[in-house]
């Protein structure tokens, strides 16, 4: 089955890292990242800085990124494509021998958060004892494992999916409404606050697993 990890890495054991000691406020948000062979990684990734002129000197003298390219400018942020060349054994050994993917990944100042899909909880632990084995110091904070339904993948609960389905399905989120909480509480025979809650958090998830993997800190899933 599955598995879904969401691990930690330190900014100076991992690429960028001398972009962000060099320009703390910038943050990255990794779209795609593939592996070009076992010595380079490609990735596609949002940036925000309050200074991206300093913040492209920067990643012109970065040892670990060999030739970047903004592909897109929308003034308080910038998609750039960049080849990662150093400090970057992790995301190797989870692409090319893990054969797991890179969901998403956050990088600021201090840590990098990545959200990875790995194909069994084997190749998860393997990845742990590499990082061991390696001298990396990852950190997991949370894994869950994928069902038999696309729910998992986005770390919806059973009761957060069959909710957020039937507010979807009996009009909840229609302008106007055509149905309350109250009407999905009878539906579901659970108490209004219980809806609300399910509704709250499972919102949460989708924006938190569909989006991006922002820089708070997380939480248990709960129901």
């Amino acid at each position: 089955m599955s598995t879904i990890a969401e691990v930690e890495l330190p900014a100076d054991e991992f690429a960028l890292r001398k972009t962000l000691n060099a320009v703390p406020d910038a943050e990255f948000n990794v779209l795609r990242v593939a592996a070009h062979d076992d010595d380079s990684v490609l990735p596609y990734m949002w940036a925000e800085s309050d200074d991206f002129d300093a913040l492209d000197d920067a990643l012109r003298e970065d040892p670990s990124i060999d030739g970047f390219e903004v592909l897109e400018d929308l003034g308080d942020e910038r998609l750039y494509r960049m080849n990662w060349v150093e400090s970057i054994e992790v995301i190797v050994h989870v692409l090319v021998e893990e054969k797991a993917t890179v969901l998403n990944a956050h990088g600021e100042y201090e840590r990098w958060r990545l959200r990875l899909l790995f194909p069994d909880r084997n190749a998860l632990s393997a990845t742990y004892d590499f990082c061991e084995d390696s001298g990396l110091s990852l950190d997991i904070r949370n894994i869950y494992e994928m069902n038999d339904t696309r729910h998992g993948l986005f770390g919806l609960t059973e009761e957060q999916h069959e909710t957020l389905m039937m507010a979807l399905d009996e009009g909840y989120y229609d302008i106007p409404r055509d149905s309350t909480a109250d009407d999905l509480a009878d539906g579901l025979d659970i108490s209004h606050q219980a809806v609300s809650e399910r509704l709250r958090r499972g919102h949460r998830s989708l924006v938190k697993n569909a989006l991006a993997i922002g820089p708070e800190e997380r939480g248990n899933r709960t129901r």
